[in-house]
């Protein structure tokens, strides 16, 4: 990049945004040449310490895209969180970069493999179509193809995994996770240097199933953790009765049948390439941040 560039990070009080920020921060580019761009006026008390550009707009409007796009140079889009309109908010974000002449757009995808039917086809027939339109645009485009981040490994395993054990209708399908922290600062570092002009990169450390995950944690507890692997409605069927929101066991339901089959599988040697060093693996974090919570609220 060069100093003079403009460089506006949609979703920045989202964690992911905010964190791409600071690591534009401390790799050396000035808070003068960074905006931010937030849908809710108080949530911004945070982005102000950081002393960049706040700018107001929503993807359901694209008159405020047109307004806040006026004048950059580098966009790193990223996708909405609302997936019942997606495809269509995402359309008029890439119709408003055109329009105001941004000269490259960064777009967080999901990393996947082609399938016959996918199982999670909902959310990534949107992150296809967005792409699809970027290409079209004629704006040099990077497309982060991100894993899924570590930080909802959690959410996963579930609360109760020293009486239970892991349940998830995974199989023996392995699935790439990258800590959300070095995805951010993966893109950070893709948009202040050269050579990524149309390209797509895989952003995801290495994969893991979830039979070695319980291994991993029966090693560094001394418990006997198992595994289970059911079908997808039995899945939903046990999780849903015991209290687990029907949206969010579709999602993790949907995300680890979709592993079954191999559409989440990865390897972390782009990102290590992009980010200058290996990624925190799974063992990592489970050895030095997801442990530490379970034993504790364990007692």
């Amino acid at each position: 990049m060069t100093r003079k560039d403009k460089i506006l990070v949609t979703g920045a009080t989202g964690h992911y945004g905010y964190a791409v920020i600071e690591s534009l921060i401390e790799n050396g580019v000035n808070e003068s040449s960074i905006y931010a761009l937030a849908r809710d006026h108080t949530k911004v008390e945070k982005l102000k310490s950081l002393n960049v550009n706040i700018a107001f707009g929503d993807y359901n409007n694209y008159g405020s895209m047109l307004k806040v796009f006026s004048g950059i140079d580098k966009l790193l889009f990223v996708s909405s969180d609302e997936l019942e309109n997606r495809s269509e908010q995402h359309i008029q974000v890439v119709n408003a970069a055109v329009k105001s002449g941004i000269k490259d757009i960064l777009y967080t995808s999901q990393e996947h493999k082609e399938v016959n039917f996918s199982l999670i086809e909902s959310i990534i027939s949107s992150h296809l179509a967005t792409e699809n339109a970027i290409k079209g645009s004629g704006i040099n485009y990077t497309i982060l193809r991100n894993g899924l981040y570590m930080d909802i490994l959690p959410s996963f395993l579930g609360k109760n995994i020293f009486k239970y054990g892991i349940y998830l209708p995974a199989g023996n399908g392995k699935i790439g996770f990258a800590l959300r922290s070095e995805m951010a600062e993966t893109a950070a570092k893709i948009l202040i240097s050269t050579g990524h002009k149309n390209k797509t990169y895989s952003v995801s450390g290495d994969s893991y199933s979830f039979s070695e995950i319980a291994e991993y944690i029966s090693q560094i507890t001394g418990k006997n953790i198992t595994y289970l692997s059911p079908g997808l409605d039995a899945f939903l069927n046990t999780v849903i009765d015991q209290g687990m929101s029907k949206k969010c066991a579709k999602m993790i339901g949907g995300f680890a049948a979709a592993t079954r089959q191999g559409e989440l599988e990865s390897n972390g040697l782009q990102m290590e390439k992009l980010l200058g060093r290996k990624p925190l693996t799974v063992k990592q974090y489970l050895e030095e941040t997801f442990i530490c919570n379970f034993l504790s609220s364990a007692g």
